[in-house]
């Protein structure tokens, strides 16, 4: 059974950092997508960013380029997101998602179908 579980949210104040983690299991952590996403109150969720496990590939919404960044540890089936210089505009529900399936090197996980999802964790910036 896949499960995907969030830490690492809280409140601070804009320009400050803050860095999510999601733990992977159920199924083999390699060579395929991961994902976050974010929705806050009264929008509709948005992607933020992917890594393909496989080679580490990383694509980004533009709204977080140059400030958020993707990664993964392979020996704890974990991804980050380092959030730096966040605004408050940035407040939000982040996610974890996974695409599990078996994605051959190359393949563009931006466009990946997710299909498991964590609880979230909350994410709130002042101003």
């Amino acid at each position: 059974q896949v499960q995907l579980v969030e830490s690492g949210g809280g409140s601070v104040q804009a320009g400050g950092s803050l860095r999510l983690s999601c733990k992977a299991s159920g199924y083999t952590f390699s060579s395929n997508c991961m994902a976050w996403f974010r929705q806050a109150p009264g929008k509709e969720r948005e992607w933020v960013a992917s890594i393909y496990t496989g080679d580490i590939s990383t694509y980004y919404a533009d709204f977080v380029k140059g400030r958020f960044t993707i990664s993964q540890d392979d020996a704890e089936n974990t991804v980050y997101l380092q959030m730096n210089s966040l605004k408050p505009e940035d407040t939000a529900m982040y996610y974890c998602a996974a695409d599990a399936r078996y994605r051959a090197r190359g393949y563009y996980c931006a466009g990946a179908q997710y299909t498991y999802w964590g609880q979230g964790t909350q994410v709130t910036v002042s101003s």
